[in-house]
Order: C-alpha cells, then structure tokens, then sequence
C-alpha cells in the first residue's frame, strides 16, 4: 500500500488572523463556552501530572557565571504551552510565549507569542500562525463566559484596574455578554496609556457614555456591577498586590480577576462566592512554586490554594466554572451575591480559538501556504 507522504500547513500572519476572525470576541466567547464544558468533562489534555499544568518555563538564576545569559527581569518569560482539545476541535497544539516587560522600551509588545497546531493523530503541521491577538482575546473571553455566567443581567457599570491590551479584550467580552453596560470607572499608571485606552474605547463601544478616570482601587471598586484587575507588576509581596476590601463591595458584584490580587479577610469570607476558570489549574501550580504559592503566582485562586493549606478553605468550597457552563451547577443565584472567579488562562483555550480560526482561513483561503516536505528523508 501507497501513502500520500506530502505535509503542507499554511502560516498566518497578524493581519491573516484578522481576516481569519481572531478578533471576533462574540464568537471567541462562544468558542471559549464550549471549550469549558469539555474541560469539564474531561476531553481534554495539557501538560503534567494532573494534564493541567500551565506549561514549562525556562527561568533564569538572579546570578549567573554566563555574561551573556538573561537576567530574570520583570515580566521575563520563555515557555512552551500545550494542549489537546477534543470535542468539536480534535486538535493539539503549543504556543510559544516569550515575554519581557523591557520590550516596550524598543516598541515591541510585552509579549511576542507564535502557536503551532496540529493533527492530533500525526502530529504533523496544520498551521502556524502570529499569536498576540489568538492569546489576548481568549484571555478576554474567559471573563466574558464568567460574566454571562455569573455577572448580573442588568449590569451597567465596569470598575477597570490597568489599561492595556488585556483590559481592551476583557472589556470587549463583557460588552459581548452584558449589552447595558453604560459606564466604566478605570485607573491607570501613566496618561498615555489612559488616554489610548479612553480613544480606543470611544471608537469601539460609543454606548459607554460615561468614562471616568479615578485615582485610587476604592473607587474602581465602590458602586461597580462588573470589576476586573489586569494590571502587571513584580510578584513576591501580596501586600503590594492590589486590594479588594469587602466594605467597597456593594451587593451583586462579579469579579473576573485575570492578574495581581490580593483580597483583605472579608473577601476570603464563606458568604463570596469562589470560582475558578479550572481548579485542576491551581492546584498542578499550587504544587510547582514554593509556598505560600501566592508569593509566586499573585492570582486569586492560588491564594485560595493557601488557604486549602491553611485551613480556612476546603476545596469543596472552590467551583469549577466548566461545571457551571454545562448546566450541571448554578450560575448566579440571586442579584446580591458575591462572586470572585480568578482567571489563570490555559493552552486548551489556545487551541479552541485557534482551531477555529484555522478553519475559517480554510474557508475563506487566507495565509501562505507552505511545504514540510513531498516525502521525508527519514522514516
């Protein structure tokens, strides 16, 4: 028997992926919906011994005997992220993250990110493709599944912490999910980074009529139906991380929280509502970093590891947002509760979004197509 030996992938460049759809945040917010049902359910596979690790990074020693080697400045990362996804995508793939917050000082992102995917079966190419916007807005995505979830119906008013390309997508989600919103409150380090936020959200959702600029994390906070931290900053000290304080939570408000946060003891309370995007997530980083792993991971649900530890929390206590997606666990109960869902991100949303994206350039014949090989010089 004869086999057909050739393997072409298409490469798709940043302005292909906007062609292809990436920047479809309703439909991404689908995309990530379905995702968390099978994560649920169990059809689907990352890295580690749980299969639910973030991915493996290459860290580097404060000192080095190499000159040459990096330093493990802000915000410096090189890893690999792989997942399988099953279901509808029956795909696997891996992005490849690197990172380092001295990037904008020469113009580039923070983050310059490529993603492979690939024949689950063969493991050979299906494409390979820009990643920065595939990642940014499956990050967003994710609290728009929460909100649609978990925020109420009628909310009108987003609390903003950080305005930069994640609180662009986040934003973007949360108008996909909560039409009503008419208002957003936003806090920033620097002017030009408000001012570029303001002037893209002018252009995007006119329907928000009224922005304010405020000063400190109370006000981002106080009178918000819809709150969301994604700032960036140095890990180490909780007590540098930016604060939620109970007495500025009024009743009903949802917090997607996908960056540093640290809560004060009434947000750790029984009575708010604990969610996380995958608990297998926390716990496979709950055991990589030392303890207490807040320290080193500055997102909420791995505070609420710690507190596992400690004592203060079972994990029964903890809801798995993929339960809630597939209809086997209550979304929100009533319009006064309180709810927090920390967001971790995951190569499984990796590959959902960019599985469909593929097929959209499939469709539509967006990218370069290329050749691995007509037959292999080594079998």
């Amino acid at each position: 028997m004869t086999h057909d030996t050739k393997i072409d992938f298409i490469y798709l460049s940043e302005p292909d992926m906007i062609k292809a759809g990436v920047t479809d945040m309703p439909g991404c917010v689908d995309t990530m919906d379905e995702m968390f049902t099978l994560l649920y359910k169990g059809d689907y596979r990352m890295a580690g011994p749980n299969s639910d690790s973030h991915g493996a990074m290459i860290t580097f020693p404060d000192d080095s005997p190499f000159p040459l080697m990096p330093k493990p400045t802000a915000d410096r990362r090189l890893m690999a992220m792989p997942a399988y996804l099953g279901g509808n995508f029956q795909t696997s793939g891996v992005k490849w993250y690197g990172s380092n917050i001295a990037n904008r000082e020469k113009g580039l992102p923070r983050s310059i990110l490529m993603f492979i995917l690939s024949d689950t079966d063969t493991g050979a190419p299906l494409a390979y493709m820009s990643a920065n916007l595939l990642s940014a807005y499956r990050t967003g995505a994710v609290p728009g599944v929460g909100a649609r979830y978990l925020a109420r119906k009628d909310s009108k008013v987003i609390g903003l912490l950080g305005p930069g390309v994640m609180a662009k997508t986040s934003v973007s989600a949360f108008m996909a999910v909560c039409p009503e919103i008419d208002t957003l409150k936003v806090k920033g380090r620097g002017q030009r980074s408000l001012d570029v936020f303001i002037a893209w959200l002018n252009e995007t959702f006119p329907q928000i009529t009224n922005v304010q600029v405020v000063d400190d994390l109370e006000e981002v906070v106080r009178n918000s139906d819809i709150v969301t931290y994604c700032n960036s900053g140095l890990p180490g000290d909780p007590s540098t991380y930016p604060i939620v304080k109970r007495e500025w939570v009024k009743p009903g408000t949802f917090f997607a929280m996908p960056a540093y946060c640290s809560l004060d003891d009434g947000m750790e309370q029984d009575d708010v509502r604990k969610v996380l995007d995958n608990t297998g997530l926390y716990q496979a980083w709950y055991e990589e970093v030392p303890k207490p792993a807040h320290n080193y991971i500055p997102l909420p649900g791995v505070r609420f590891m710690d507190m596992i530890a400690e004592g203060k929390l079972t994990l029964e206590q903890l809801e798995d947002l993929g339960k809630i997606t597939a209809g086997e666990a209550p979304g929100r109960k009533n319009d006064d509760e309180i709810i927090i869902m920390s967001v971790g991100g995951m190569p499984v949303e990796d590959v959902a979004w960019a599985t469909v994206v593929y097929r959209n350039a499939l469709e539509k014949d967006i990218g370069v197509k290329l050749n691995l090989w007509d037959e292999p010089v080594l079998k």
